[in-house]
């Protein structure tokens, strides 16, 4: 490596060296104000130093890393993220009687974990992030070692999670042992003999377990209502957006390599989607549970975006991209109110604890009512425009009964999106709610996420423009 080399590792330097400075922070002084402000200029600090190298890019590091625009995109979305994530962490865990700085450590490590990811080029780099993002999320999701919903969640989420990366390491050393490589590249040309392609396909079905497990998508899908519902409600965001956000990243970089082109591949993951879409939906239809209906939706809109990426187009790309700025400015502001209305005893994740909100809290009403019409895909949001840009790229690729089953499961869903919406507008319960406001980090960070999901839904030129300059297909 040269100087050009660490320069373009800048975030991922800055990533880690703001973990070991909270863990120092942390052995010096228990503070959880200035733990959360070290975690939060560290991430500030990562995030600019994208715009430094962005000039620089591309750029091969070692076998293992690419950094180009498309990483940098990533790189973006999941710093953003995670810094909205640290700011809702700092007033939900200020309610709790806990050791709260370590969730910070394993925020940084888990985010650095996410960055690995997706610049990934090669298996090696690939399973490193991947495990570790999934050890730091082992601890962030069950860091309530009291309450037994954590504690189960933090298990399940351990054993499966371990499972899945037992079969992603056998995909592993079936490709290498098809294509003499680790490279993402090796699984380019399918057009091999049929002594390599007995081992090649295997091998991409099976190293697809992780990523597959890490999107919760069908038939990966078990673990994810019960570590939503257990885990803190700030984690659980994490674990929605920008854990996924990373895998994302990396399986376009992956199906870069021209994998989709495979009709075998291309059976399964359409499999793989129209189930995601059906069961996603149909299972959220009987959940009485706030986080667990937003764990049943994301297996549908991972679905979604499935959908895209059998289209295999630049467009596509393009789509999948949008689509996941729009869900995770969506459910970062869906979690975000279950943090503000959260008490020290449960967090807010029975539809009760929602009935009469607006009659309450007026503008927290009304901010959950407008993420709930971006989920289901209403014009005037931001999910409206990402869904229907996927919807076009996958018209545009002619991927009609994919798009056919889309439309049904998202009529499907409407209804408990509005089921909830009903509640919010309830009249009031007899029991008392709490009436705690939001402290102004929490505030300033919703507010920002409402104006994004408003006005990127009425006029997205801006952002549609900033992924035609960063982002490339998947053909």
């Amino acid at each position: 490596m040269n100087d050009n080399d660490t320069l373009a590792l800048l975030p991922l330097i800055l990533l880690g060296g703001t973990a070991i400075l909270v863990m120092l922070g942390i052995a010096a002084k228990r503070n959880h104000k200035l733990t959360a402000w070290l975690t939060l200029s560290g991430l500030a600090a990562s995030f600019v130093s994208i715009f430094a190298i962005a000039p620089r890019v591309p750029r091969q590091v070692t076998s293992l890393l690419l950094i180009d625009r498309n990483a940098l995109f990533y790189l973006g979305l999941i710093i953003a993220s995670a810094a909205a994530v640290a700011v809702l962490s700092y007033q939900y865990f200020a309610k709790h009687d806990v050791q709260r700085e370590e969730l910070y450590l394993l925020l940084m490590v888990a985010t650095l974990g996410c960055g690995v990811l997706v610049t990934s080029v090669h298996f090696a780099s690939f399973f490193l992030g991947l495990e570790v993002l999934s050890i730091s999320l082992y601890g962030m999701v069950a860091y309530f070692t009291s309450r037994g919903q954590a504690l189960e969640a933090g298990i399940k989420y351990l054993i499966l999670a371990s499972a899945s990366a037992a079969f992603l390491l056998f995909g592993m050393a079936l490709i290498y042992a098809a294509t003499g490589t680790m490279s993402f590249s090796s699984v380019r040309d399918l057009s091999l003999h049929d002594s390599s392609l007995a081992l090649l396909l295997p091998g991409i079905a099976l190293s697809f377990t992780g990523i597959g497990f890490k999107l919760g998508v069908v038939p990966f899908h078990l673990w994810t209502p019960d570590v939503y519902q257990g885990a803190p409600a700030p984690v659980a965001a994490f674990v929605a957006t920008t854990s996924k956000t990373a895998v994302v990243a990396l399986l376009l970089r992956y199906l870069a390599t021209g994998t989709q082109q495979s009709r075998a591949v291309f059976f399964l993951f359409s499999v793989i989607a129209v189930a995601s879409m059906c069961a996603g939906n149909l299972l959220a239809l009987r959940q009485n549970n706030v986080k667990r209906v937003f764990a049943y939706s994301s297996i549908a809109h991972f679905g979604y975006i499935l959908v895209a990426f059998l289209a295999g187009t630049t467009m596509a790309g393009r789509a999948v991209a949008f689509y996941l700025v729009a869900y995770t400015v969506t459910i970062l502001t869906a979690f975000g109110i279950v943090t503000a209305l959260s008490t020290s005893e449960a967090d807010a994740d029975d539809l009760e604890d929602y009935r009469g909100l607006f009659w309450r809290r007026p503008v927290l009403a009304s901010l959950f009512a407008a993420v709930l019409l971006s989920l289901a895909g209403i014009p005037a949001t931001m999910g409206f425009v990402g869904k229907f840009y996927i919807i076009a790229s996958g018209a545009n690729a002619s991927a009609w009964p994919l798009i056919i089953v889309l439309v049904l499961t998202s009529v499907i869903g409407l209804s408990y999106y509005l089921r909830i919406m009903v509640t919010l507008f309830s009249p009031l319960p007899e029991r008392e709610s709490s009436t705690e406001r939001l402290v102004w980090s929490s505030a300033f960070v919703l507010g920002g996420l409402a104006v994004l999901l408003i006005s990127l839904g009425v006029y997205p030129t801006p952002l549609l423009n900033l992924i035609r300059a960063t982002i490339g297909g998947i053909n």
